[in-house]
């Protein structure tokens, strides 16, 4: 379900700040994360280990979940990791007059390049433009 639910499009209001794109990497983080423990958990070890003496056919289907799950755990991180170097730059668009405001957009554009350029995830088009709207 958490899958499914990952894998969907964002239905967002247009006017959310950046502060709203970290928020949303914040949560899907604390899932992911969640999800991770369970499966390092000594249960789901023991049922894998019951599934596998079994040479059981559902081993491949597991693996492919788990795989999917360990990438969005590590996409959220990731995510959540480049947007909070942003923070700094777009604080100022929270609490500024919109005069203050055009120091900080300089910044901004460069931490949201230099976030293009380097992140593994946060790279595509879609990404890059839905933080540049909210700015």
């Amino acid at each position: 379900k958490v899958l499914a639910e990952n894998d969907q499009l964002r239905k967002e209001a247009d006017d959310l700040g950046p502060r709203a794109e970290l928020d949303y990497w914040k949560k899907k983080l604390s899932k992911f994360n969640y999800l991770m423990e369970q499966l390092k958990s000594p249960d789901v070890k023991a049922v894998l280990g019951v599934l596998t003496a079994a040479k059981s056919k559902l081993l491949k289907k597991w693996r492919a979940l788990d795989i999917r799950i360990t990438d969005a755990a590590n996409e959220a991180k990731d995510n959540v990791k480049y947007l909070y170097s942003l923070e700094k730059y777009y604080d100022p668009l929270y609490s500024s007059d919109p005069m203050s405001m055009l120091d900080a957009i300089p910044g901004i554009i460069n931490a949201i390049k230099m976030i293009q350029s380097i992140s593994r995830y946060y790279n595509t088009s879609e990404k890059i433009s839905s933080l540049f709207v909210k700015v």
